[in-house]
């Protein structure tokens, strides 16, 4: 009771609408069902939405965190560069594509498509479909022959979340044509927050599944209602901060890692890997943008993706026995470096201080002693 009485009228009226809000984009998330061999996915938009990117992604998904076999399936027939785009898409993650440019039949391409993917042991055929700049009836009409000819297992519309009330308007459309089993919202990055998620989901009755949340093949996310509501409030994401954290968690190199902090012989190789799996989380500034607190105030500040390059830079620029003993770098070996990264002697000095500081602190860390905070002096 004492909890109740502490909070202020306006953090009760956060609770409030924040729960009001995980609420009405569904509450709970949901996930993709596979009730048959090959399970058979039709990905369905307007043309610019991100459907093949997505179609890439998710195979990219299923295929890393749930270890299916998917086969992608190239069904646009109206615009050949789709047909590249995903071909180039599938060599990049390693997923097998289907396609035939002699075949101007999207129905029959897909029925040849999930008859390879048996043939191959393909479990999960994701068909990348044509889209338009609108809706039209001739498309309507083909990506319903799909459906009919194939009986896909889920449909997914796909949806660019910056175009607002036009979303709205296009799902509610494709759903009364397709009944589609939910919704993808794409570049859901920078400062989108999902409003088209409310609007959507209240419109057509459809449970979000999916967030695209960048240009990578990994920048792909279920949908969590509760999360978003947080996002939509400023509030952050700590949970999806952390689980992108854990993706990219390697326990062995971990206990490796520990040992040498605690010998205190954390060096630059060991500094370079850290920052490659931080990279490998994703865009910088969605990263920040998830903890709470710190969103609003990163909005208008634009943090570059390159800003670890001149680090990189400095780095590669020494020698193997530099990086694995930065204590023997003198003045003559900075100003080698310094010029071979095409940096100044101040950057590379500035980096190898802020890098035995960091390496003392980590080792007393290490050995259970509460690190000793640099002392400032008084104007």
């Amino acid at each position: 009771m004492n909890v109740i009485t502490s909070l202020k009228p306006g953090q009760l009226m956060v609770k409030l609408v924040h729960d009001e809000l995980g609420a009405l984009m569904g509450g709970e998330t949901v996930e993709l069902t596979f009730d048959k061999r090959p399970s058979i996915i039709l990905i369905a938009g307007l043309q610019g939405s991100g459907k093949t990117t997505f179609s890439a992604k998710l195979a990219n998904l299923l295929k890393g965190k749930y270890h299916h076999k998917p086969l992608l399936v190239a069904c646009d027939v109206h615009r050949p560069a789709a047909i590249e785009q995903l071909n180039v898409l599938g060599g990049q993650i390693d997923v097998p594509v289907f396609f035939d440019k002699e075949d101007k039949n999207a129905v029959s391409i897909a029925e040849k498509a999930i008859q390879r993917a048996k043939d191959y042991g393909n479990d999960v055929v994701i068909i990348d479909t044509a889209g338009r700049l609108a809706v039209d009836e001739e498309m309507m009409n083909e990506i319903s022959d799909i459906k009919d000819a194939v009986k896909p297992d889920n449909i997914l519309f796909v949806v660019d979340s910056m175009t607002g009330q036009d979303a709205v308007n296009t799902a509610k459309e494709f759903n009364d044509r397709l009944d589609f089993t939910g919704v993808v919202l794409t570049k859901l990055d920078g400062d989108t927050r999902g409003g088209a998620a409310l609007s959507i989901r209240s419109v057509v009755d459809k449970p979000i599944m999916f967030i695209g949340t960048g240009e990578k093949m990994d920048a792909i996310d279920l949908f969590h209602p509760m999360r978003m509501a947080d996002r939509i409030l400023g509030m952050g994401d700590i949970v999806s901060l952390v689980e992108k954290a854990q993706q990219q968690y390697d326990e062995k190199e971990a206990r490796r890692l520990q040992k040498k902090i605690a010998k205190n012989q954390f060096d630059f190789n060991d500094f370079l890997a850290q920052l490659g799996q931080i990279k490998k989380m994703g865009n910088i500034k969605d990263l920040v943008s998830m903890i709470p607190g710190v969103g609003k105030m990163m909005k208008n500040v634009d943090i570059d993706d390159d800003a670890f390059k001149s680090i990189e830079a400095i780095i590669y620029s020494m020698t193997p026995q530099e990086r694995s003993h930065p204590e023997i770098i003198n003045g003559s070996r900075r100003r080698r470096i310094a010029s071979g990264s095409g940096t100044d002697l101040q950057e590379v000095n500035r980096l190898l201080k802020q890098f035995e500081q960091t390496r003392k602190m980590m080792h007393q860390m290490a050995g259970g002693r509460m690190p000793q905070l640099p002392r400032f002096k008084r104007k």
